[in-house]
């Protein structure tokens, strides 16, 4: 069968993230001028800062907590995501077992823990999101790749996931593609959601809760002052520059250029890519199936992940994970034609039954990554900052987890969160330029070599595994 013409099908996608070309949005909140006093300053508006807001009002009312956010709340990678809410907070469980092993049971726990009290949140604010306890299905493509997804199923189920193995036809019975040749599916432990509107439902709740917030308001500067700490703002368009003092200060900037310099040395921002389809037909529902709305991805290293929206959309994104030398972000980066090509290409493989379908939104943006692809933690300023960073694509769940950690370290008491590994241990920081994008650029086409290869790892592959990196997607 003759593939359609990439080119065609993306001829009229609008350059913007779906979720956020939607009428609903919520005009922005004025920008911060003069002189303000805060308990807690809470910098960005994505989901980090968003439940770090909500969580402090909600332990203690009567808190001034201020947030203030360079875009508006959601803009950037918390309303641009494939929006799948996982309970794992350690970039999946396999990940977890090799870096935690010691607490991956009590990390597990509070991932469930995690998860239903996302559920709970978003029903007690009435957040129309679109949420859905579907599970995540796991899609081998190539005869090697069910080797891993049989250990998978079965390290899961030591764990005591609701995992099951599919094997070609049971697999095709719940999504129907010809590329697949078994699956996994994990029942209980990711949901799909709409993540702009989650994003702007913790926006709503917190102002509700009193909450003070200002968009278009970015953060130049801290300082020390006396006590607390100080923030120079720089206004929107038009606006006066703004300070807060602030006895307190929580950072959630994820892979924007950190307030704190340390924080350089573990971050890197990598862009990633999503096409959004027109709304599907009945009947090409029918011709792909999927009436249990799971996420889905496929286990190659350079994977492709995909969802079915609440209109009857595809979502499908992944595959390239770019990075930009010296951290470069820019606007313009955020559309790569040579991607969107590569990924229609890829969809009309995937699903050739789907051969007349259109896609109306192509857009791309930054992920913060670390060496060890799930969250660190720290504080600063003599623990009156506390930061979260390195979510790695799987932060819709993890953040707000991470935001009762930060809450827990600016009280400055042990407590079980800030015993865990995972919160007093960091990441091993990358390399300098050029020995950075070196590094990462040398993986990436490892990785894309692996694929080709049968799953065989290289030597370069192999000796980031030794030294515990495990680049592996």
């Amino acid at each position: 069968m003759k593939l359609p013409d990439a080119g065609r099908a993306l001829a009229a996608a609008a350059p913007v993230p779906y979720w956020l070309d939607r009428p609903e949005r919520p005009d922005p909140l004025p920008p911060l001028t003069g002189t303000h006093e805060a308990d807690l300053l809470v910098v960005g508006g994505g989901y980090s800062g968003l439940w770090t807001a909500l969580l402090a009002k909600e332990a203690e009312p009567d808190r001034d907590v201020l947030l203030v956010e360079a875009g508006t709340c959601g803009w950037a990678a918390s309303g641009r995501n494939g929006g799948f809410c996982a309970a794992s907070l350690t970039h999946g469980l396999a990940n977890g077992v090799d870096r935690f092993p010691g607490e991956i049971d009590e990390l597990e726990r509070l991932g469930r823990e995690n998860l239903a009290a996302i559920a709970a949140t978003i029903d007690r604010y009435g957040i129309d999101c679109d949420f859905e306890r579907t599970g995540e299905l796991a899609v081998a493509v190539e005869p090697y790749q069910l080797t891993g997804l049989a250990s998978d199923a079965e390290l899961a189920h030591r764990y005591g996931h609701d995992v099951r193995l599919l094997d070609r036809d049971e697999v095709r019975a719940e999504v129907d593609s010809p590329t697949y040749l078994g699956g996994m599916w994990d029942r209980d432990r990711v949901a799909m959601l709409d993540p702009a509107r989650l994003a702007w439902g913790l926006r709503r709740a917190a102002l509700d809760r009193g909450v003070r917030l200002h968009e278009h308001t970015r953060v130049t500067g801290l300082h020390r002052d006396g006590p607390a700490l100080r923030a120079v703002t720089a206004g929107g368009p038009g606006a006066a520059p703004g300070v807060v003092r602030a006895r307190q200060v929580v950072l959630g900037t994820n892979a924007f250029p950190p307030l704190l310099r340390r924080l350089r040395a573990w971050l890197v921002p990598v862009y990633d890519y999503a096409l959004m389809t027109e709304p599907l037909s009945e009947a090409q529902r029918k011709a792909v199936g999927w009436a249990n709305r799971q996420g889905l991805a496929d286990v190659g290293n350079q994977f492709h992940y995909y969802r079915v929206t609440a209109d009857n959309r595809i979502l499908f994104g992944g595959y390239d994970a770019v990075y930009h030398y010296g951290n470069r972000m820019a606007p313009d980066l955020a559309q790569r034609q040579a991607t969107f090509t590569a990924l229609a290409s890829h969809f009309f493989t995937t699903f050739p039954q789907l051969s007349e379908v259109r896609f109306s939104h192509r857009w791309g943006g930054v992920i913060d990554t670390c060496t060890r692809f799930c969250p660190f933690f720290g504080t600063a300023y003599e623990g009156r900052l506390a930061y979260a960073a390195g979510f790695t694509g799987l932060g819709v769940g993890a953040t707000r987890f991470g935001a009762r950690v930060m809450l827990d370290l600016l009280a400055g008491e042990q407590t079980p969160l800030t015993r865990l590994d995972l919160v007093r241990s960091k990441p091993l920081p990358f390399p300098p330029e050029p020995f950075r994008a070196a590094g990462i650029n040398l993986t990436r086409w490892s990785l894309a070599r692996a694929d080709a290869r049968q799953g065989r790892r290289n030597l370069w592959l192999r000796t980031l595994d030794r030294l515990g990196l495990g680049f592996d997607s």
